[in-house]
């Protein structure tokens, strides 16, 4: 294997340069270290704050290798007896170090790939994890009325799920319409673009005036939509707070939480070794249709374009995949 590879290095907010460095050693690294080549990623909201700033305290150039998670490859080295060199897996790297030609994660956090038609899809797996961890926290669904705030990729698998659960409405609820059209094919039975309907009456008007059972918050990033699903959730409801916040202390109504005897219940990260597993069951089995969130696609060179056209929503973004470059 050659000894050099190409990376990204994010120099500057905004501006990405594609460079040659080394490629990484085990030797030393605790825990069970594979070294996995890049065959595919998807980009994920939480990479874009490293890219372009103003936000969690971000300062340029950032690591090498920064910021890509959502990853399939092949396992090239192996100190892990779980996996052997030529594994296809799906494999979270450090810190979101995985914008590279090769890249170190542990055995603890990878998981084997089974054979699938669109090994693409697959790496959706990481994110629905993710989504199915909240999911296990929460009530029997069946003939309740949901509302999901955020039709972005995570809301969009929210949707299909918690209609796979039972649910007897799911109700997607974002400002983009390019956005809402997919959540109907993501199976939520009713949508609300909120720059044209008040969202409180439009879910009462769809619930019997009784508000959602469950409200999940897929945003993040201010604490306006956490309010909105707060205020969106009935009496004795549960609200799950999913989308990741920009600040150590938000101001919330307390009141109405305390008032309506809400259940609270914040998420993140998936159980890895339970969870990514299911969501790959999942989408193998076509019990999750993912294919309609990955809806751009780029080589691993042109990483800036990817990163431009997913950030400033060029051509109505989903999910935006980097394949490695022959």
């Amino acid at each position: 294997m050659t000894q050099t590879m190409k990376a990204a290095h994010i120099v500057a907010p905004c501006q990405l340069e594609i460079i040659e460095v080394g490629v990484p050693s085990l030797s030393g690294v605790d825990g069970e270290p594979l070294l996995v080549e890049l065959q595919a990623g998807v980009l994920c909201a939480s990479d874009f704050p490293r890219f372009r700033g103003g936000a969690f305290n971000v300062t340029f150039p950032r690591p090498v290798g920064d910021s890509l998670h959502e990853i399939i490859g092949r396992v090239v080295e192996s100190r892990s007896p779980r996996f052997q060199p030529g594994d296809h897996v799906l494999a979270i790297p450090p810190d979101q170090r995985g914008l590279s030609q090769y890249f170190i994660a542990d055995a603890a956090m990878t998981v084997p790939l089974p054979a699938y038609e669109r090994p693409e899809c697959l790496i959706l797996a990481q994110p629905l994890g993710t989504v199915i961890w909240a999911a296990r926290k929460l009530p029997n669904l069946l003939h309740k009325n949901v509302v999901v705030i955020g039709q972005g990729p995570i809301g969009l698998l929210f949707d299909h799920l918690l209609a796979n659960l039972g649910a007897r409405r799911v109700i997607g609820v974002d400002r983009l319409d390019y956005r809402l059209e997919i959540a109907r094919r993501m199976k939520a039975t009713h949508t609300i673009n909120v720059d044209r309907d008040e969202a409180t009456e439009a879910v009462r008007e769809l619930t019997a005036g009784q508000g959602a059972d469950l409200v999940i918050e897929a945003v993040g990033h201010q604490h306006e939509t956490l309010h909105s699903a707060i205020k969106l959730c009935r009496h004795e409801g549960t609200v799950v707070m999913f989308g990741v916040p920009h600040e150590e202390i938000y101001p919330l109504p307390v009141w109405e939480l305390f008032r309506k005897n809400l259940r609270f219940i914040g998420s993140v990260h998936p159980d890895v070794q339970h969870d990514m597993p299911l969501a790959l069951d999942m989408i193998v089995d076509g019990r999750i249709d993912v294919a309609p969130l990955i809806t751009h696609r780029f080589k691993f060179h042109e990483a800036q374009q990817a990163f431009t056209t997913a950030i400033q929503r060029i051509g109505n973004p989903i999910k935006v995949l980097l394949e490695a470059t022959s």
